[in-house]
């Protein structure tokens, strides 16, 4: 039989195997039962000459007295083994009524968790190596069942306690010889309390502070373990709101509704003490500044920004208006601690005085700005009635486009350094609007004032002005034309020509600008026809039909000067008879008395040799 023991002893919940061998048979018959013939609750194996009883898990229906059988042949033995059931699994539990608080009566209790047999545990309680208490139960159970037992122990901490152990030991003496007894125990560190007390409260700079300071307060307290800070503030309804479970708290920006008491807690296990202080939180005035103010002057058409701007205030509410309660036309915003107006395209209904107003709690300000218009959008205009002529008056226009407010202008107008005239529109303006005013002088320019410039000058006083040019100026450099004046003509080499020669006629004028020429032939009916622009007209081999009056005019813009001259193109000289009447007359009449002369001689040389004179046969004798 094994295990060899007439007795063993089984943990409720162990498995515990039982073996029957035999020896000196070849085929032994082996069989298991409990004295009591009750059922064997386990599982038998049979291997030859060996048999197996197997309890898993062991309970209180397996606590008996097993008999083996063996049958060989006609013999039979039995062997018996006694099986006895304990509960011992757990260690010994430490449990206080309270936290140990030094001064304060506590109860430790020792419990000892699903024992059996219990008649037989002892449990001893030490302080440190000071035996506090032991305890025995010997009291017999009147059933089979696991129990907890324990062991209670009241007594007041002490400062000497403070890291003391606490240990609780538990014996079961389950055997019935001197086999030592079954022990478990269980140590647990004695931590000893003090309640929180001498809180204190620490604060910097002050309990009475004004809008956006910042208070920092301390908070302290005494006890073991260290208390656990925490910060609250009493409400109106006696409740408390938890700020902050830091020692030090904090506050910045405080505002008026800040003011009242804080609490600071300090607790631990065993308990809590409090400390208040009361904080005084001063309304501080905020400021309101209005940009860019508290004037400005804004040009037609522009987009102008307002900005309110609000310093010392968290929450501030923002509104605009106008001094007269018209229509805003602009467009608000709302940026933080800042309020802007925009008035895009500024026009003239936007000429007022601003209001801006901010409540900040129970308190109201209001800040103003005065939006006054102008437009000076452009340089003057300097335009002239006419060209400059030497010594032809010409009036000089200075002109300021879409001008306002127009009573504010001055325009001056220069030559070179010298002020030539000057114009302030003084006149009442009737109605908002955009104008344009002038100024006009007339003037005789001369030569000398080629090259000096003319400046027109205009000045819209507004002191507001920052951005803007508060002048503007245009200028134009003079110029002074000079009518052509002296033209000639040179001919080269002469106007009477004889027919196929050439001729070079050369035309110059005096002017300014220099004169541009315009050579022309005047025709029979008095109109000229232009010919040429070169300054010298060549002919390089005249003919009649070039005889006439060829005219050259200087030009430029200032005038016209006109000079002419008569080309005569004569013919060759063998021709002059036959083409000039003159000459035929001449010519035939010459003849005639010539033949005359001849026929007179030639009768009277015949007379005398004859002594008669026929002029019909004279006649008949020449034909």
């Amino acid at each position: 039989m094994f295990p060899d023991e007439s007795k063993i002893f089984a943990q409720i919940g162990d498995s515990v195997s039982l073996t029957c061998s035999a020896t000196g048979c070849e085929s032994p018959s082996l069989s298991w039962r409990t004295q009591m013939d009750s059922p064997l609750n386990g599982k038998v194996r049979n291997e030859g000459t060996t048999s197996t009883l197997i309890m898993d898990p062991v309970s209180f229906k397996d606590e008996h007295q097993y008999l083996c059988t063996v049958i060989c042949g006609a013999a039979k033995l039995e062997k018996a083994i006694q099986v006895e059931i304990y509960s011992f699994s757990k260690g010994p539990e430490i449990h206080l009524s309270s936290p140990a608080e030094v001064g304060k009566p506590v109860t430790v209790t020792c419990s000892v968790p699903d024992v059996y047999p219990f008649e037989r545990l002892e449990i001893e309680l030490l302080k440190g190596n000071h035996p506090m208490k032991v305890q025995d139960f010997l009291e017999p159970s009147e059933k089979k069942a696991q129990e907890t037992k324990s062991l209670d122990v009241t007594f007041s901490p002490t400062d000497e306690d403070i890291g003391t152990a606490l240990v609780c030991q538990a014996t079961l003496h389950i055997y019935d010889d001197d086999s030592p007894p079954k022990v478990r125990k269980t140590t647990k560190e004695l931590e000893v309390y003090i309640s929180p007390k001498d809180t204190a409260i620490s604060v910097n700079p002050s309990t009475r502070l004004q809008e956006g300071d910042s208070v920092t307060m301390t908070c302290t307290s005494a006890g073991l373990p260290a208390p656990r800070i925490l910060w609250s503030k009493k409400l109106d309804n006696g409740n408390r709101q938890l700020l902050s479970e830091n020692a030090t708290l904090t506050l910045i920006s405080m505002r008026a509704e800040d003011s009242g008491i804080y609490v600071c807690e300090g607790n631990n296990p065993v308990g809590k003490d409090r400390k208040e202080v009361k904080l005084t939180v001063q309304e501080k005035m905020f400021t309101v500044e209005i940009s860019p103010g508290p004037q400005i002057a804004a040009q037609v058409g522009d987009s102008v920004v307002l900005t309110c701007d609000v310093r010392d205030c968290e929450s501030p509410s923002f509104s605009w208006r106008t001094q007269i309660d018209s229509p805003l036309n602009g467009k608000v915003r709302r940026e933080g601690s800042k309020s802007t107006l925009t008035l895009s395209p500024v026009s003239f209904e936007n000429e007022h005085f601003y209001l801006c107003t901010v409540i900040c709690g129970q308190k109201k300000l209001e800040k103003g700005i005065q939006v006054e218009l102008y437009s000076f959008p452009s340089d003057p205009e300097i335009e002239m009635s006419g060209p400059l002529v030497n010594g032809n008056p010409v009036t000089v226009s200075c002109k300021v486009p879409n001008v306002y407010p127009s009573d504010r202008l001055e325009i001056e107008l220069f030559k070179g350094e010298s002020i030539m005239m000057n114009k302030i529109f003084l006149e009442d303006v009737s109605k908002k609007a955009l104008e344009t005013k002038s100024l006009e002088m007339t003037f005789i320019p001369t030569v000398e004032d080629t090259g000096n410039v003319l400046v027109c000058l205009a000045q819209l006083p507004i002191d507001e002005m920052e951005f803007e040019p508060k002048q503007r100026q245009s200028t134009q450099i003079l110029y002074v034309n000079v009518a052509p004046r002296d033209t000639t003509i040179l001919v080269s080499p002469s106007s009477t020509l004889e027919e196929g020669s050439s001729v070079n006629m050369t035309c110059s004028s005096n002017g300014l600008p220099a004169p541009k020429i315009l050579w022309s032939r005047q025709l029979s009916n008095g109109d000229l026809q232009p010919i040429s622009e070169n300054a010298t007209l060549s002919f390089m081999s005249t003919k009649m039909e070039d005889s006439g009056i060829y005219v050259c005019e200087g030009i430029n813009q200032a005038g016209i000067s006109r000079k002419e001259v008569n080309l005569i193109i004569q013919g060759r000289e063998s021709n002059k008879d036959y083409f000039s009447p003159e000459f035929l007359v001449l010519y035939c009449a010459s003849a005639l008395i010539l033949t005359a002369i001849g026929m007179i001689i030639y009768f009277a040389r015949k007379a005398n040799m004859t002594g008669s004179y026929s002029l019909v046969e004279a006649q008949r004798t020449k034909v």
